[in-house]
């Protein structure tokens, strides 16, 4: 039974943030119910011109705006005012909205919003209770602090790169912008922590966020080889450093991935190819000593999965209970039946667009609202009308 609101509905968050991290974290707080208001140079948020593609719309005064794809995808739920930094009226009203708001979101460089008393010290003395998430590159100490960092940057610098790609090719980046959304999810945990302290202390904080502490902070089991096996990870193309088999195998026409994590899951993937003696030769028959044998191992199972259609295959490893899957486009991936039985796709007045990936057995998602068009939402600042 669902509740009439969600779980954030009150919550007032300013974002003074562009491009994506740190409007990820306002479209995900603005999913989760939270008022959200994005302050825009009266240019607006570099993303609007970051296209093609470009959605055109109707404004109330009849006219139309024509805004990136880009934009639409990270400032969903969110009002917009323009704000000059510069001018002081301006100044003014900003600061007055900040004075009860709960939650500040930036991602200027470090100092940047000092000479314009918009930084931490300065809100929170105007507003005690109000919790200052920073995004940046490299965070606000260290060496690098003032340095400026793209998530493509940070892919390279943290590692993922290195792991990425085929092992003679060129490394490669993720096909997302991987470290910016990741550091507008941590944004959100770092927020609602902080919230949830509040609620003890009465007090807010400071909470700041790096792209490359980010970058790193993900980089999970391939870390933990280097760290306690003295192992540094490597490239390995689609296999897994320390899984057999889990990888893409080819098919008689195209590919699929296969990716047994036991081995039970083994058996039945050698019973369903007709090679049951693979799963009970010592040199296969558990994971070490498939990861010791890797080579030679997929070599003969893609002599089995080659002779196969891939719709075929699937469909045998699935009743055999083998994890298996297609490599899907986007637009495959869209209108998968999982997906779609989800609703993971939705469509605010009109714009198309992905749902925060969260389903709550009470509460809901706030969802009735698209991006925003530039400087019209319900604060009417003088750079903006």
């Amino acid at each position: 039974m669902m509740t009439d609101g969600a779980p954030l509905k009150g919550l007032k968050v300013i974002e003074l943030a562009r491009i994506l991290a740190g409007p990820w974290i306002g479209q995900t707080l603005a999913d989760l119910g939270a008022e959200v208001i994005k302050v825009e140079a009266p240019e607006g948020d570099d993303t609007r011109r970051w296209g093609p593609p470009f959605v055109q719309r109707q404004l109330p005064d009849g006219g139309t705006e024509k805004v990136a794809a880009y934009f639409h995808a990270a400032n969903r739920g969110k009002t917009s005012v323009t704000c000059d930094f510069s001018d002081k009226e301006d100044l003014d009203k900003l600061k007055a909205l900040i004075a009860n708001a709960d939650v500040l979101v930036e991602n200027f460089k470090v100092g940047g919003l000092q000479k314009f008393g918009l930084d931490y010290d300065s809100l929170s003395t105007l507003n005690p209770r109000l919790v200052y998430a920073s995004v940046t590159g490299f965070g606000q100490s260290g060496p690098r602090a003032t340095q400026p960092g793209y998530d493509f940057l940070i892919q390279g610098m943290c590692g993922i790169m290195d792991l990425t790609g085929e092992p003679d090719g060129q490394p490669q980046k993720v096909g997302v912008a991987w470290i910016d959304i990741f550091a507008g999810l941590y944004g959100v945990i770092g927020v609602q922590a902080a919230l949830a302290e509040r609620d003890r202390s009465g007090k807010g904080q400071h909470v700041d966020l790096s792209l490359l502490d980010c970058g790193v902070g993900v980089l999970a089991n391939q870390a933990a080889s280097f760290l306690l096996g003295d192992q540094l990870p490597t490239r390995l193309g689609n296999a897994h450093p320390s899984i057999v088999p889990y990888q893409v195998f080819p098919t008689a026409d195209g590919h699929l991935i296969i990716a047994c994590g036991n081995d039970r899951q083994f058996a039945a993937l050698c019973s369903a190819l007709g090679v049951d003696k693979l799963s009970k030769d010592q040199a296969y028959a558990t994971n070490p000593a498939r990861v010791e044998n890797r080579d030679t191992l997929c070599n003969l199972i893609t002599d089995r999965t080659a002779t196969y259609p891939k719709e075929i295959l699937i469909a045998l490893l699935e009743k055999a209970g083998v994890p298996v899957g297609p490599i899907n486009t986007v637009a495959e991936a869209l209108s998968d039946p999982q997906t779609q039985a989800r609703a993971m796709q939705i469509a605010p007045e009109g714009i198309q667009g992905l749902r925060t990936p969260i389903i709550f057995s009470r509460s809901e998602l706030s969802l009735e609202t698209g991006s925003p068009c530039l400087g019209r939402g319900a604060f009417h600042f003088k750079a903006g009308t």
